[in-house]
């Protein structure tokens, strides 16, 4: 298997869609037709049970079927957050970087359970946050301590399936870009892991241009959202106040050559969403040098 990055992905940019759109329903063989019949190549799985049952082999192996179907490439599973999506609203929350070691153990079985997916349908990356959304947060979820405890674990664990971790920007104390980059190259040096760049949540956390360039030399995949710099809206590209020229051509300029990923959210008729996202993807696809 090619790693992301390699020669295999550096002829075109490609596209994919996140699950997430589809995340507050059982997942179907009809939304991957949907991502697909909207001309993407790829597709990140946002893994909560209430969403697809990653601890059931038969939907497992019924997954890899729908992704032969549907001719699209499974390009990463975002690990376990929490168990569900309700209205909009986190139900049962994860935390791998809780110093309640109990707590952090089940959000690593999670993810475990999760990468047994790559068993039936490979895939690339496990997008994983460490700990949890501020707003979300207990006083004992954001440890750093545990945090690295857990990314020690899940790249092992990883490992045993040809997948790689990406940590993912997230609003919280571990996960800006300053914070993931420290915290690979002082406390996970040697690891096999990268970091995952959410354009929306860099973008709520302050200069993205300047998280951008920060993760050069780190960045493994992406997610592509926006939203209007106070909440986590997972809008279109180019419907919140991202300078979406402006974040394509630094991640340009680090040398970033793999997927961009949309982690759109459902505003009530997810095929209009997939419409609206071919339009953003043309409009990015506009954006990119030739050098």
């Amino acid at each position: 298997m090619s790693r992301p990055g390699g020669d295999a992905e550096k002829a075109e940019r490609r596209f994919g869609v996140s699950t997430h759109l589809f995340q507050e329903h059982p997942l179907t063989r009809d939304h991957l037709v949907h991502i697909a019949a909207h001309g993407f190549e790829a597709v990140e799985l946002f893994a909560t049970r209430a969403h697809f049952d990653y601890h059931d082999v038969r939907a497992r192996a019924q997954l890899a079927e729908w992704l032969s179907d549907t001719r699209l490439d499974l390009h990463s599973v975002h690990a376990p957050a929490f168990e569900a999506l309700r209205h909009g609203k986190w139900v049962g929350a994860f935390s791998n970087a809780s110093s309640v070691d109990a707590r952090r153990r089940a959000a690593i079985a999670e993810a475990e359970a999760a990468l047994a997916i790559a068993r039936h349908a490979p895939f690339r990356f496990l997008v994983t946050h460490i700990g949890v959304p501020t707003s979300d947060a207990l006083g004992s979820d954001n440890q750093r301590d545990a945090a690295r405890r857990s990314v020690e674990e899940l790249v092992a664990l990883a490992a045993h399936v040809n997948v790689r971790v990406a940590i993912e920007v997230i609003p919280n104390p571990l996960s800006s870009a300053s914070d993931l980059r420290d915290m690979i190259e002082d406390d996970l040096d040697g690891l096999d892991v990268g970091v995952c760049l959410d354009y929306g949540h860099a973008h709520l956390m302050g200069d993205l241009g300047e998280a951008i360039e920060t993760l050069s030399g780190h960045l493994l995949t992406t997610h592509v959202h926006d939203n209007g710099g106070r909440r986590d809206d997972h809008l279109v590209p180019f419907s919140g106040s991202i300078n979406w020229d402006e974040a394509m051509m630094s991640t340009q300029k680090i040398g970033y050559e793999g997927i961009f990923m949309l982690e759109v959210g459902d505003t009530g008729d997810p095929v209009d969403v997939l419409r609206r996202s071919v339009k953003a993807r043309e409009r990015l696809e506009q954006t990119f040098v030739t050098f």
